[in-house]
């Protein structure tokens, strides 16, 4: 029996399902870009709630700390809601999650 068979194999990355929502006028073009989809502004579009008038999406992210930010109707926004700020290289501010 082969006591080590597990030894080399890589740990899994814990990871955690994690809720981004904001409010935005019905019929906006919601989405959600960061360091987890290398700022891609089109990848993770957000839905409507029309009874609330909030856009939200769930995603999958790996733990520790994720840089953030909406794109609403081709404009990018801080997360009102997220107090965690961080300059970026645009000399603009993205939120961050910690996971």
């Amino acid at each position: 029996m082969n006591r080590d068979a597990g030894a080399g194999k890589a740990k899994k990355a814990k990871s955690k399902k994690v809720g981004f929502k904001v409010a935005a006028a019905p019929g906006s073009e919601v989405y959600l870009a960061g360091s987890f989809n290398n700022w891609d502004a089109r990848r993770h579009r957000m839905r409507d709630n029309p009874a609330s008038g909030v856009y939200e999406i769930a995603l999958v992210l790996p733990e520790g700390p994720h840089e953030y930010k909406f794109i609403v109707n081709s404009e990018w926004c801080t997360d009102p809601n997220c107090p965690e700020l961080a300059i970026n290289g645009l000399g603009t501010f993205n939120n961050i999650i910690l996971v």
